[in-house]
């Protein structure tokens, strides 16, 4: 909406964005933090029963916080509108369930994460081909039938809530790790030269949550809750759909996808096909390397954003060769 002020610049209606993304949030979670809803603990999680009374549902502020930037401070179009439209979305299905008493049933969020996903590829391929580029492969783009493209994307955005929210339980781990995923994206896309504005988003989000991880860092002093690992996944699945480039989830979320999908693939195994894995090893894997090989929390989250960082590191120098 900036833009529409005659001699504002991209560089200044960039830096508005970043500053209220950082400040926005930390300022806003400072007054409104006792507002939140408290958690009641997590009984299979491992310290899960120190988060007891920690104001919960953060993620509604940072959330909201990055809609307000993204919308000020973006190249101004419907698809970006809708965009926001969809975090804010996934963003409440997760905060209603923090603010219950009672939590939801795990089915009826799965179902709301199908819907906001079919939402999302009918968005994404009314403005923009069904071509994709494997970027450790160069810069080749292969067009593929825009039915499989939205079925594919489907399936990524509801991976990568899940995922996300399983690997939520230390804190500052999954926004640390997040914040790696989004820049490596955008670091991606800048080499590949793609401009789409949207991309500018990555950079707010990060904002937004280095805002929000001012107050989580250990010992934390609230968590994102739902509301912020559930809009935060999808944000990461959307950033890779529009980078053009979605296979790069694979390498760019590698840690969040071990973290918390072998927990998801070990519990659907069990459940359906009386499959049993991974007997001996906890998931989410974060729970796994605190009590078995007692790593501190402050340890966990600076060892698996370094994991993170290096891989992204990695792929990023090889698509540079």
């Amino acid at each position: 909406m900036l833009y529409l002020i005659d001699g504002l610049s991209h560089q200044i209606i960039a830096l508005l964005g970043v500053i209220i993304a950082f400040f926005g949030t930390v300022l806003l979670t400072m007054a409104l933090k006792d507002k939140l809803p408290r958690d009641q603990g997590r009984a299979f999680a491992v310290e899960g029963a120190k988060s007891a009374g920690k104001p919960r549902g953060a993620g509604i502020i940072f959330v909201f916080v990055f809609a307000i930037s993204a919308l000020l401070c973006c190249d101004f179009s419907l698809e970006l509108v809708l965009y926001v439209l969809l975090v804010v979305v996934e963003m409440f299905t997760g905060y209603f369930d923090d603010a219950a008493e009672k939590p939801w049933n795990e089915y009826l969020k799965g179902i709301l994460d199908l819907a906001v996903a079919v939402a999302t590829a009918v968005v994404y391929l009314h403005y923009n081909d069904s071509s994709i580029v494997f970027a450790l492969f160069g810069n080749t783009s292969v067009e593929i039938p825009a039915i499989l493209y939205g079925l594919l994307t489907v399936v990524l955005v509801w991976a990568a809530i899940n995922v996300t929210n399983c690997s939520d339980g230390v804190d500052g781990l999954s926004g640390s790790v997040s914040i790696v995923t989004m820049m490596s994206f955008y670091a991606l896309t800048k080499m590949a030269g793609n401009d789409d504005p949207f991309l500018f988003t990555a950079v707010l989000f990060a904002l937004s949550l280095l805002g929000y991880l001012w107050f989580n860092a250990t010992p934390s002093l609230l968590l994102m809750g739902d509301a912020g690992s559930r809009a935060m996944g999808f944000f990461l699945a959307v950033l890779a759909i529009k980078s053009k480039s979605p296979v790069m989830f694979l390498v760019f979320a590698i840690v969040l996808i071990l973290d918390g999908g072998l927990g998801l693939v070990k519990v659907s195994l069990l459940r359906f096909l009386k499959i049993h894995i991974l007997k001996n090893t906890l998931t989410p894997l974060h729970d796994n390397v605190r009590k078995k090989k007692e790593w501190s929390n402050a340890q966990v989250t600076i060892r698996f954003t370094i994991l993170q960082l290096a891989v992204s590191v990695i792929a990023l120098y090889i698509y540079r060769l």
